[in-house]
């Protein structure tokens, strides 16, 4: 009884109910509408008509037209003007050209030393041609001097972060899209607090819809008595508004200017095991030190004024946080921590991995907790397989959402019967994001292959060429296909029928959910 009044009680409930009740007051009114007054019924069908066809001429990917255009044919009256109100872009013009402008005015910090390209050149122009795809549609450069060590699970993880926090001596800066209170979270703020003692700057960021079932309301005020300058990404208000769709689902901390972190694991106990919902959780960061870490210092101001900037007021002093560092880190390879948004037209975090499998010659290894792909990577996997690449892919076996589960199992057959290997690990969840290819490629960071992250969320990733890490990325996911059951085509086929059919209709709306 508890359990149900908390949930009744809580502002997720709440803002849900709120949300819904004003879908559904909308439907009526429409349905009214059109109900009293029958030329208005064909007005709406007009408009239906004329939706699916602006839909079908949008650059917009395949699937997410797809999954638009059904109900728009399936409900004429509905659907068309629904999509006028929610479908396509609906960010706010005044966040959207904020974050712009943050981008126009980072520019100038995001130096790319041509030296290093040059070299990039002569090593490989495959990969030299991927950076500089990289550069020019996120903005940040490619580094060297800079060490990379792979960090899984996250309990060695959350030990190194702890004791590199020990160590700043000018700012932290961290960004999360899950924070909750528990051993993981209370022992980094019991750190904070020394350093903010100790006269050093902290800055946290936490996307509010990611901590809206974990963090009490208005946490950020209790933070800010500590001394702690917080920002609440993209605050969760009772309306209907997309800009909701839009997250901060980005894990990065930096330190000094000089270490940072990025990868899969959020600040809350199940990340380290503390405690099991789901089985054993398995996660995976990267511990980088050296110049690229100036990228996560960009990246995190950059998101620190998303919301704050005006045209005419741009003061925050990015000069201060970027540190030159000696070249103590060199032969390590090459790194380029780089951001995705959903803002722009181009799919950034996609596209590096598309590129990935297609220039791939021997073999590519995927860790990834959801498995709900578009066309051109279902495309691209399947195409690299049949010409002979090694294309393995670890899932969870056990799931944390069971309808995104029963959708990743969707894509399995397709996949298998091509020749991707694929395989959920036994253990319990796998929320690692990671790319490994050809003993020379990496890629690990935020962003799943589901729609969500590739096209609704602000993520980062850090792409990684003859890096010390690749290897141990390589290891791990070697080690952990020991722990991990092999999916058969029998399987596949064995599935019963109404579970596939649920699976079909959830494929065709995947790219809404």
């Amino acid at each position: 009884m508890k359990k149900v009044l908390k949930m009744l009680f809580s502002r997720l409930f709440i803002v849900g109910v709120l949300i819904f009740l004003q879908t559904i007051i909308l439907g009526i009114g429409i349905w009214k509408l059109s109900e009293y007054f029958v030329y208005l019924y064909v007005v709406f069908t007009i408009v239906s008509i004329i939706v699916v066809i602006y839909i079908l001429n949008k650059k917009d990917n395949p699937s997410y037209k797809l999954a638009w255009i059904i109900p728009i044919l399936l409900f004429p009256v509905f659907g068309g003007l629904f999509y006028l109100i929610f479908g396509g872009d609906k960010t706010g013009a005044k966040f959207k050209r904020s974050v712009q402008l943050t981008y126009e005015d980072t520019k100038k910090f995001l130096y790319q030393d041509e030296k290093i390209i040059n070299k990039l050149q002569e090593v490989d122009r495959n990969i030299s041609n991927q950076t500089e795809y990289i550069r020019r549609y996120s903005s940040f450069p490619m580094h060297k001097n800079t060490s990379t060590q792979y960090l899984t699970p996250g309990e060695k993880f959350f030990e190194i972060l702890k004791e590199e926090l020990q160590k700043a001596q000018k700012f932290i800066f961290m960004e999360y899209f899950i924070i909750e209170e528990g051993i993981m979270w209370d022992s980094i703020l019991e750190i904070l607090i020394q350093k903010i003692n100790q006269g050093i700057e902290v800055r946290l960021i936490y996307d509010d819809a990611g901590c809206i079932q974990t963090l009490p309301y208005k946490y950020n005020e209790k933070l800010e008595k500590l001394g702690i300058e917080v920002m609440v990404f993209n605050e969760l208000k009772p309306r209907l508004s997309l800009k909701i769709n839009n997250r901060d689902h980005r894990k990065i901390t930096v330190i000094d200017g000089k270490v940072g972190f990025m990868g899969g694991a959020n600040l809350a106990d199940e990340y380290i095991n503390v405690v099991n919902p789901y089985g054993q959780w398995k996660d995976a960061s990267i511990l980088l030190k050296g110049d690229a870490v100036q990228n996560l210092t960009i990246m995190f101001l950059q998101c620190w004024n998303f919301d704050r900037l005006r045209e005419d007021d741009f003061k925050e002093s990015y000069e201060k946080y970027l540190v030159r560092i000696p070249q103590i880190y060199e032969g390590y390879g090459y790194i380029q921590p780089y951001a995705d948004s959903p803002l722009d037209e181009e799919t950034v975090g996609e596209n590096v991995y598309l590129n990935i499998i297609h220039k791939a010659k021997e073999y590519v290894y995927i860790n990834t907790p959801y498995l709900i792909i578009d066309n051109e990577l279902m495309t691209a996997l399947t195409l690299a397989a049949k010409g002979g690449v090694d294309i393995r892919i670890i899932t969870p076996h056990v799931p944390d959402k069971w309808y995104v589960h029963l959708l990743t199992r969707a894509y399995y057959q397709q996949l298998i019967e091509s020749g991707v290997k694929i395989y959920e690990y036994a253990q319990g969840f796998i929320h690692s994001k990671t790319f490994v290819a050809d003993d020379e490629l990496g890629v690990v960071g935020t962003i799943n292959l589901d729609f969500r992250s590739l096209y609704l969320h602000f993520e980062c990733g850090i792409f990684m060429y003859k890096a010390e890490a690749i290897q141990e990325i390589k290891d791990d996911f070697l080690s952990t296909l020991e722990e991990c059951i092999a999916v058969t085509l029998e399987e596949c086929y064995r599935v019963k029928w109404y579970i596939r059919l649920m699976r079909s209709i959830m494929r065709c709306f995947a790219p809404l959910m």
